[in-house]
C-alpha cells in the first residue's frame, strides 16, 4: 500500500457478499456525515457495490463539505453530493427522502471543555434525524466506548453484556443509542446500531499512532496494553450490509477484528518492518476497552485484511511520509476524556 489512489481503491473494493446484499435492498442510500473519517471510503464502497449489483440506486452523500475537493472527488465517483449542515433543522428538513439511511455523524475529539456541544451532536441531533427519517431503515454508527473497561482475559464485551461508559463522550454515545432506540419504538423505524471499535486504515487509527511513535524514536505507552482493530474497508462493508438486519427494537452489533492485539507486540512488529528498535513505557494494565465481535463474524465473515498486513502497510505508509488525517485516537486514555 504505497499511494493514496491505491489505498482508496482497496478501501472501496466490494466483496461479493456486499454486492448480493445490495441486490436485495430496495431504493436509494443516503449517507449522513459523508465528509468525516469514515464517510468518503464508505460512499465509494457503496458506489462500486451498487454498480456491480446493477440496481441503479443512487448514493447520496451529505456533509458540510468544507473541503470542496472532497465533494468534487465523490461527485466524480458517481455520488449525488449534497452540501448541508444537518444540525440546521431547515437544512435537515430539505434533504431528499430515502428508504436507506446510514448515520455517521458524531463528535469525539475536543470533548473536554465542550461537553454541551458533544451532547448536542451525539444525542439531540440523532433525535431530529430519526424523526425526519421515520419511514426509513436507519443504520447508526455507535462505538465500543459504551462498554466499561474489562479484564484482558475476558474475551471482550458482548452486545448482551453490561454497559458502562467511562467519561462524558462515552455517555453521550450511549445517549445517542437510547435516542435511536426511542424513535425506533415510537415510529416503528427499523434500526441497527454499529458499535465500532478502532477501525484502522493507513491514514488514521491505533496502528498509525503506534507507527508514528516508533518511527520517531518515541516510547509507546503500553499501560493500555491491548486493543481490538479492524480494517476500515470491512467496517464499511458491515455497516452497509447491516441495512438488511435493521429491526425494532434496534439490532445491535459489535464491529471489530477477531484478535486481541498487544500494543507492545504491535510496536515490536512496526519496528521489525522499519528496521528500528521499539521503545515502550509503562506496564500493561489488567483491563482495557475490548469488544467481542463473534456475532458480526458469524453474520458477515471475517475481515479480509489481516493485522499483520495492516501493520506492514501502515509502517511503510508512515515511513514514506504519505498523507495522514492528523487525528490521534488517544487509545491510551483510560479516563474517557478526549
Amino acid at each position: 500500500m504505497r499511494s493514496l489512489p491505491e489505498l482508496e481503491e482497496r478501501l472501496s473494493r466490494p466483496r461479493d457478499a456486499l454486492v448480493e446484499d445490495l441486490r436485495k435492498i430496495d431504493g436509494d442510500l443516503l449517507v449522513l456525515g459523508a465528509g468525516g473519517k469514515l464517510g468518503p471510503s464508505l460512499v465509494r464502497l457503496a458506489l462500486r457495490a451498487v454498480e456491480a449489483a446493477g440496481t441503479g440506486a443512487r448514493v447520496m452523500a451529505v456533509s458540510r463539505f468544507s473541503d470542496t475537493g472532497l465533494a468534487d472527488s465523490l461527485r466524480e465517483a458517481g455520488a449525488h453530493v449534497i452540501a448541508a449542515d444537518v444540525t440546521d433543522p431547515a437544512a435537515l428538513g430539505g434533504l431528499p427522502d430515502a428508504p436507506n439511511v446510514i448515520y455517521l455523524v458524531g463528535s469525539k475529539f475536543g470533548t473536554a471543555g465542550r461537553e454541551h456541544a458533544t451532547w448536542a451532536t451525539n444525542t439531540f441531533l440523532p433525535g431530529q434525524v430519526a424523526d425526519r427519517y421515520r419511514g426509513s431503515r436507519i443504520v447508526a454508527l455507535s462505538t465500543g466506548n459504551v462498554y466499561p473497561l474489562v479484564p484482558v482475559t475476558s474475551g471482550g464485551s458482548t452486545e448482551d453484556g453490561p454497559i458502562g461508559p467511562v467519561g462524558e463522550y462515552a455517555m453521550s454515545c450511549l445517549g445517542r443509542e437510547r435516542i435511536f432506540e426511542h424513535f425506533a419504538e415510537t415510529h416503528t423505524t427499523p434500526t441497527a446500531l454499529i458499535r465500532l471499535n478502532y477501525a484502522v486504515e493507513m491514514r488514521y487509527g491505533v496502528l498509525v499512532d503506534i507507527a508514528r511513535a516508533v518511527l520517531a524514536g518515541e516510547p509507546v505507552d503500553v499501560t493500555t496494553g491491548h486493543v481490538n482493530v479492524v480494517w476500515q474497508g470491512y467496517a464499511n462493508e458491515v455497516t452497509i450490509r447491516a441495512l438488511r438486519h435493521t429491526s425494532v427494537p434496534p439490532f445491535v452489533l459489535n464491529v471489530t477484528g477477531p484478535e486481541l492485539v498487544s500494543v507492545r507486540q504491535a510496536a515490536d512488529a512496526v519496528a521489525a518492518v522499519a528496521g528500528l528498535p521499539a521503545r515502550v513505557t509503562g506496564e500493561e494494565a489488567a483491563s482495557a476497552l475490548l469488544s467481542n465481535a463473534q456475532r458480526c463474524h458469524r453474520l458477515f465473515g471475517y475481515p479480509d485484511v489481516t493485522v499483520a498486513d495492516l501493520i506492514e502497510w501502515t509502517t511503510h505508509w508512515v515511513r514514506d511520509g504519505l498523507p495522514l488525517l492528523g487525528k490521534p485516537t488517544q487509545f491510551q486514555r483510560r479516563d474517557g476524556r478526549f
